[in-house]
């Protein structure tokens, strides 16, 4: 059965399908699925508008997410002063301002764009670290999650809960982690950094209990390095092994993909 928020999208080049609870749209281009994502995300928050006064949604930092975030920009009408803006993870160690750091990253795709009521950023600065994780962690018990626009990394992360430190049962809602070599490799993949040894080895990140809180999770995923992640949240066992198959749980999660990403699908 297809979930109601689907109901009113353009149906050219698209294919729909379900895996377990997770509804899944494919899309010709990476610019389609971004757009596709916009018109539900935007159709989301002023439904929530409508019943609440105000809306708290999580944004991930990732190349991936560029064609999703330029189009949900230029959306009218949102009253994004309604809106409070959370980030899902940082690199610790990073320079401050550093461009590389996805505080930077979102503050210039999103963050600055936008007249939000707030912008929650963590801080990777931080002299100590655990102390600022119950920090972000108390904003995100104060402002519960309302929509969670994420990515998947290719080894199957979400946030930077890779295989070796997800827990599904974590009793934390932000916790300091150590990055898998596949996570950092990744990050040069990405040309968000010139070479491995240049990407940080430890990240602050929300977990994956702490995503799985939001009332509506919509996660974009393009391009063809995402396929097999793809493939094996989709196909494999709900384990941490592949951290985003727990998304096959969720009541009210949408995957966006393109060609390329459902490539093996």
């Amino acid at each position: 059965m297809k979930s109601k928020e689907l109901d009113g999208l353009p149906r050219r080049n698209e294919m729909h399908r379900v895996y377990d609870k997770l509804n899944i749209q494919i899309y010709e281009t990476r610019r389609q699925m971004g757009v596709a994502a916009t018109q539900i995300v935007s159709q989301k928050i002023a439904e929530l508008l409508g019943t609440q006064p105000f809306v708290n949604v999580i944004f991930a930092a990732a190349p991936s997410q560029n064609e999703f975030l330029e189009a949900l920009v230029q959306t009218k009408p949102i009253d994004w002063s309604r809106i409070n803006a959370f980030h899902m993870d940082e690199y610790i160690g990073l320079p401050p301002g550093d461009s590389r750091a996805f505080a930077s990253f979102l503050k210039s795709k999103i963050f600055s764009r936008l007249p939000f009521r707030t912008v929650n950023y963590i801080e990777g600065i931080a002299e100590d670290i655990e102390k600022e994780c119950k920090r972000y962690a108390g904003l995100l018990a104060k402002n519960p999650p309302d929509i969670v626009c994420m990515g998947i990394g290719e080894n199957g992360h979400i946030a930077f809960n890779d295989p070796p430190v997800a827990d599904f049962a974590d009793p934390l809602m932000v916790k300091k982690v150590e990055l898998d070599a596949e996570c950092r490799q990744q990050q040069v993949n990405d040309k968000c950094f010139d070479a491995f040894g240049d990407v940080p080895t430890h990240a602050v990140t929300l977990t994956v209990p702490a995503l799985l809180s939001g009332k509506y999770i919509y996660c974009i995923v393009p391009g063809e390095k995402k396929a097999n992640a793809v493939f094996n949240a989709l196909n494999g066992e709900i384990s941490e092994r592949c951290p985003a198959s727990i998304l096959r749980r969720h009541e009210h999660a949408i995957l966006f993909l393109d060609k390329d990403s459902a490539g093996r699908l």
